[in-house]
């Protein structure tokens, strides 16, 4: 290290002087004000290498510091310049990075939430192989569904049960839905709703109905349909007014059509379903009037060769419910079997099957028709609105099966694929044994934890007067 030292009292030019007298051959590097003994000011320079900046001793007393200038070359400077916007560009484009991939994985765990928690719950009390297959619903947001029904106005209603309200929509493309709105007070919970979603959207069959989408969005649960512009069934055969639109033929194929899509979901779907609530009201009627089965919150999937399971919550509908099922909560492809039995019976006189048809009240439908086929008066049964249009051969051979579908134990009931094979045969049927239930005002009280949608049962065996 080299350094020089100039004295300057008023002339400031000394650096110039010094710069151009000593050490010519080397370039300065840096310089720095100096106090001078004699109470003068000047700079000190240093050449070549800088490697020493030390405070210079004048006289032998320190110096107090100064201010050190140093020379560097342009694109000495120039190239620090560009490490640190370097470093800065991959800082902001690591966070960058970083806070997009947060987004996107937070984006598809949204997505994927509810349909991993739909698979998980479902998949409770079942053994169920093959089934990670991802579901393809789609997702409808709130302010949809609010657009389509006219946030939810009581114009739009279309039908109210134990699950809540079902409205009327139209998307913005002009589309007819039927929006299935869960009460927050229903025993049909989110268990429920994700066991319906699952299911339908992996059934396809023309008898039953198409689940377009799904909205879960605060408290708010609901399934979209396909719109059914003629509603339910129940509303047809149970009004004196409306029942006379349905003509016997028509009737028929009503009946063959619940019965093909219950058949699918025993036995042709790759999925085995047992439905658990299958009555009028969850018959859906298309424009053509061809029947649809909805409402899958209670349904059961069995897998590879199970035939029959048991809970300690019995669900559905008092009334439709067979027998082990109701009392014991056994249930199987023949519990439906029995609901379709009472099915037939309402379809073919136009009444409830939890009306009273005896003086102490303790006879439904199915005692008082089990009576009148007893008697050989059966074609009393059939609704008066159907005298002119019945075919008594094939209103009897109904009636007869649906006997068949009720007997008291499940063995002795056929399967899907047997009614359907009698319904359109003509060959003799096998004689019905004793039927064993039906539902009155007297009640029997079971251990089971039992939910439905009526009050009262009655198990008895009937016998013909």
């Amino acid at each position: 290290m080299s350094a020089t030292y100039g004295s300057q009292k008023k002339d400031s030019s000394i650096s110039h002087q010094i710069h151009g007298t000593q050490m010519s051959g080397l370039r300065d590097v840096a310089y720095a004000n100096s106090n001078i003994e004699n109470g003068g000011s000047g700079c000190a320079m240093w050449f070549g290498d800088l490697i020493d900046i030390r405070r210079v001793a004048a006289n032998g007393r320190d110096a107090y510091m100064q201010d050190v200038y140093i020379r560097m070359p342009a694109s000495e400077q120039e190239e620090k310049d560009k490490q640190k916007m370097k470093v800065i560009v991959i800082v902001v484009v690591a966070i960058a990075v970083v806070f997009g991939v947060l987004l996107i994985l937070y984006c598809i765990s949204k997505r994927t939430n509810f349909r991993e928690k739909l698979e998980n719950n479902v998949m409770i009390d079942q053994d169920i192989e093959g089934q990670s297959e991802d579901m393809e619903v789609p997702f409808f947001t709130l302010a949809t569904i609010v657009i389509a029904t006219n946030n939810f106005s009581s114009y739009n209603k279309l039908g109210e049960g134990g699950f809540g309200l079902v409205y009327k929509g139209t998307l913005i493309d002009g589309k007819e839905i039927a929006v299935k709105r869960l009460s927050q007070k229903s025993g049909q919970g989110l268990s429920e709703f994700e066991n319906e979603v699952i299911l339908i959207a992996k059934l396809q069959h023309r008898n039953l109905v198409r689940l377009l989408g799904y909205c879960i969005e605060g408290d708010e649960k609901m399934l979209i349909y396909e719109y059914m512009p003629n509603g339910s069934l129940d509303s047809f055969i149970f009004d004196q007014t409306k029942a006379k639109v349905l003509g016997w033929s028509m009737r028929f194929n009503i009946i063959c059509g619940i019965a093909r899509g219950l058949l699918y979901l025993h036995e042709d779907s790759r999925l085995r379903i047992i439905h658990r609530d299958l009555k009028a009201s969850n018959i859906l009627l298309d424009s053509k009037m061809n029947p649809k089965i909805s409402d899958f919150g209670m349904a059961r999937i069995f897998g590879g060769d199970q035939i029959e399971g048991n809970t300690n919550r019995v669900v559905g509908t008092y009334g439709y419910m067979a027998p082990e099922y109701a009392i014991d909560g056994l249930f199987s492809v023949k519990s439906d079997v029995f609901s379709f039995g009472i099915l037939l019976l309402e379809i073919i006189s136009g009444k409830k099957n939890r009306g009273s048809f005896h003086l102490d009240n303790t006879q439904n439908l199915v005692g008082h028709a089990w009576k009148l086929w007893k008697e050989g008066r059966p074609l009393e049964l059939i609704d008066t609105c159907l005298k002119g249009s019945v075919i008594q051969l094939e209103i009897l051979r109904c009636l007869h099966i649906s006997f068949l579908c009720l007997q008291q134990h499940h063995n002795d009931r056929p399967n899907m694929s047997c009614v359907v094979m009698m319904l359109h045969g003509e060959s003799s049927l096998p004689e019905p044994k004793e039927l064993g239930f039906f539902v009155g005002k007297k009640s029997t009280s079971s251990s089971k934890n039992q939910s439905s949608s009526t009050n009262e049962i009655t198990v008895t065996m009937l016998e013909a007067r």
